[in-house]
């Protein structure tokens, strides 16, 4: 039986975070490498239509990974992960920002920091992302380019994925 998660969004702006929890049908270890194998990554990761193209990626504390996000009219939106810390199968954080294609940091768009935990549940995986950001103001930035929406879909494209393929 295919079951539907929805992912659940809280937005405290005044506290500076977006926090998004979504549940998947799948073991911890099998959702981690779909958040941590840039070949994982680029199945799931942009709202459709568009889709995700690793360029670089090292994860490990002080690595990076350089994407774009590639529009159906082939519009490419460069960004940037830098991996802060990681502990193996439980969570990772990281720094979150808009790019070029060569890893500068577009000052003009937000930049945040995100904490991802995975949690083994009856029957599946908790993921809960935490996103926050110096001010309330860079977080409201974020929602006006699409955020939340974009980044719901993205777990919906891993949820499916994960019913398809595991």
């Amino acid at each position: 039986m295919v079951k539907n998660h929805e992912a659940e969004v809280v937005k405290d702006l005044e506290n500076k975070k977006i926090t998004v929890t979504r549940q998947f049908d799948a073991d911890v270890e099998t959702v981690w490498d779909m958040w941590t194998k840039s070949e994982r990554l680029d199945l799931w990761w942009a709202p459709k239509p568009w889709r995700a193209e690793t360029k670089s990626m090292s994860f490990e504390p002080n690595g990076k990974w350089l994407y774009a996000m590639i529009g159906p009219k082939g519009e490419r939106q460069w960004a940037m992960v830098e991996y802060k810390k990681i502990d193996r199968l439980k969570s990772f954080e990281v720094a979150d920002s808009f790019s070029d294609d060569k890893g500068n940091k577009n000052t003009e768009l937000p930049q945040t920091n995100w904490k991802v935990d995975f949690k083994k549940t009856t029957g599946g995986t908790t993921v809960t992302t935490i996103v926050s950001a110096k001010d309330k103001a860079s977080l409201e930035k974020l929602l006006e380019t699409g955020f939340e929406q974009g980044f719901v879909m993205a777990l919906g494209n891993l949820d499916e994925y994960l019913q398809d393929h595991m």
